[in-house]
């Protein structure tokens, strides 16, 4: 394949990025469902693509023909569906790039209440997900028993976690997993902003949300704004690097984060063989991904940068630019990818696998989380049930529309919060591990383990921060 192939690749990414501004610029439902332009591209894509027009135009062309594939040509696809393992590692590079890490004493006692929540919820998905494999799925679908990490990776996990573990997929012989994970990750995105917003409502109406609309309603130009984003961004003072261009500057930060990334996980690799792995024939790290790791290496280049006390040589908004550019190419050829052929042919399970994701975290926002979180439940716990149902951004656009004014401490336990949640699990370590941990050990034993977890956080939870309620 030709460098002007995979140039002209990235040419129709661009191409369906502004195709879908446009239309949902003009088109208001999708601006109400706070869908960004991404998703919408990646979804164009496909319809456009092999596996919808694509269906019909190859009953009237050849095979050699130009629109055989619809107008997506064959080797465009070949590119995109190597993208996504490639850009969800820029994307966690930069997670926590240009954030001051406050003490952990700071952290827990204005996120914890959030922190615990997050990962009781994130937990309980790999329990009920486990079971419905376990009980359902396996015996009467014949589905391998690593479905049922797909809640967690797709739900909490979102897009970007999905298409990224789609080489895990493959290696542990689930190839169909990577898409049943990315149509479950829409079905969370989806079902994250209408029910949210129904909650939000519903919360409004019986006085358990009050700040609701804040001291000024929500204007259109902010309403259409919303979902576009994929962070927040804050003031801070940045030194500018003269001797070379502040982008390039900022990309090599996220390449040494993926190369230490890189290196941590070749130790990891070699240290496994000639330890555990040698001694009993059980193999982890060669199945977990890049990504998490290079997460630690970005976190690794900002405690360097803040302990030499040039910090403010990174410039956060800039990165959150690099991040974001990277998520949009992730989504749209992830989902441009996406087979349907494959939920089809999964389409009950698929269903399963969603209503009991749904149900678990509404039942958790409802019944949990005014138990959990002492002040301010509602306004927080909708935070926690946006990032639960689709990606952290689903989050931050429910705590917009129920705390507008940010008059709660939602927003700032939400943002800290990330610092105890997402090296772990929602994408994490755990996420990334979980695959290879239910294929060595089985699901039984993961579902085991992912019980007492989910146990302890609860009970943490019910009796700790629940006793100190008002």
């Amino acid at each position: 394949m030709s460098a002007n192939m995979i140039g002209f690749s990235f040419v129709l990414i661009g191409v369906f990025l502004i195709i879908a501004k446009v239309v949902r610029l003009h088109t208001k439902w999708l601006r109400d469902l706070f869908l960004p332009s991404s998703i919408i591209a990646g979804f164009i894509a496909l319809i456009v693509g092999p596996e919808v027009l694509g269906r019909v135009t190859s009953q009237f062309f050849n095979e050699t023909s130009f629109f055989y594939h619809g107008f997506i040509p064959e080797f465009v696809l070949e590119v995109w569906g190597t993208l996504p393992s490639l850009f969800i590692n820029v994307v966690f590079a930069a997670l926590f790039l240009g954030k001051a890490v406050p003490n952990l004493k700071k952290i827990w006692l204005i996120a914890g209440p959030q922190v615990v929540m997050g990962q009781t919820v994130s937990w309980g998905q790999y329990v009920v997900g486990l079971l419905l494999t376990l009980l359902i799925l396996t015996p009467f679908f014949g589905m391998s028993s690593l479905a049922g990490a797909l809640i967690e990776i797709s739900f909490v996990g979102g897009h970007g976690t999905a298409a990224g573990l789609s080489s895990t997929f493959q290696e542990l012989g689930f190839a169909e997993g990577a898409d049943l994970a990315l149509g479950l990750a829409t079905i969370g995105i989806l079902s994250g902003v209408v029910i949210g917003i129904i909650l939000i409502n519903w919360g409004y109406r019986s006085g358990r949300a009050k700040f609701v609309g804040g001291k000024a309603k929500l204007s259109e130009k902010e309403r259409a704004q919303i979902g576009e984003s994929y962070g927040y961004e804050i003031e801070k003072e940045t030194k500018e690097v003269t001797s070379i261009e502040p982008l390039a500057f900022h990309l090599s930060l996220i390449a040494i984060a993926i190369a230490l990334g890189y290196l941590l996980q070749q130790l990891l690799i070699g240290l496994e063989a000639v330890t555990w792995g040698g001694w009993t024939d059980v193999y982890l790290f060669p199945y977990v991904p890049l990504f998490p790791l290079a997460m630690i290496g970005g976190m690794v280049v900002q405690l360097v940068f803040d302990r030499l006390n040039i910090e403010t040589y990174i410039d956060q908004n800039l990165i959150s630019r690099i991040s974001g550019f990277a998520l949009d190419v992730l989504l749209v050829s992830a989902l441009a990818t996406l087979s349907l052929a494959v939920i089809g042919d999964n389409i009950v399970p698929f269903l399963l696998l969603s209503i009991i994701a749904i149900a678990w975290n509404v039942f958790a926002f409802l019944v949990l989380a005014p138990r959990m979180i002492p002040e301010y439940w509602f306004e927080r716990g909708v935070g926690d049930l946006g990032q639960a149902m689709g990606m952290t951004a689903t989050g931050l656009l429910l705590m917009k529309i129920a705390d507008p004014d940010h008059e709660t401490p939602a927003l700032e336990g939400f943002g800290y919060k990330q610092i105890l949640f997402e090296p772990f699990v929602g994408g994490g370590l755990v996420t990334a591990a979980s695959l290879p941990l239910i294929y060595q050990f089985g699901p039984v034993i993961f579902l085991i383990i992912s019980l007492i977890i989910t146990v302890f956080f609860l009970l943490f939870g019910l009796f700790y921060f629940g006793r100190h309620k008002k």
